[in-house]
């Protein structure tokens, strides 16, 4: 594993251990160069993915985009950060689960949809104004009304 300070590719594992949801390794690295420490961590992946676009164009399925995807819409709001971690693990696992190796962008939006529904209002909305296109104030005004009368 390469140090992100100076770039050694010459760095030890001095400790490694589950996650608190057991779906990743986490490792605690010594660069042997700089002396500087760093976490990484290791999930499964079981197989690779392919998001395709609405515009047809196929695109690798990354965790970090989808995380980051994720992070923005969740912006400022007071969610526990092990809870995002555990609902990003969840949304990845649901994708993977599907059986495809292509999977459509409508259904993992769908799926983040879902997770954020539960997880924060706010950044559900966030979300869905972004996957849905929004355009106009009213259109908010329909989407926030149907969550509502669902809640009801």
């Amino acid at each position: 594993m390469k140090c992100p300070f100076c770039g050694n590719e010459d760095t030890q594992v001095k400790d490694s251990r589950s996650t608190e949801d057991n779906s990743a390794i986490r490792r605690r690295r010594f660069c042997l160069d700089c002396g500087a420490r760093f976490t990484t961590f290791e999930r499964i992946q079981l197989r690779e993915l392919t998001v395709v676009k609405k515009n047809g164009k196929k695109v690798p399925f990354t965790r970090d985009k989808l995380e980051r995807s994720i992070q923005v819409a969740l912006r400022k709001r007071p969610v526990d950060p092990d809870r995002v971690d555990r609902m990003i693990s969840g949304v990845v696992r649901r994708i993977e689960s599907l059986g495809e190796t292509e999977v459509a962008s409508e259904i993992v939006g769908e799926i983040v949809m879902e997770g954020l529904q539960s997880l924060d209002s706010v950044a559900y909305v966030r979300f869905a104004s972004v996957y849905k296109n929004f355009r106009e104030a009213k259109d908010f005004e329909e989407f926030v009304g149907v969550i509502t009368d669902n809640k009801e």
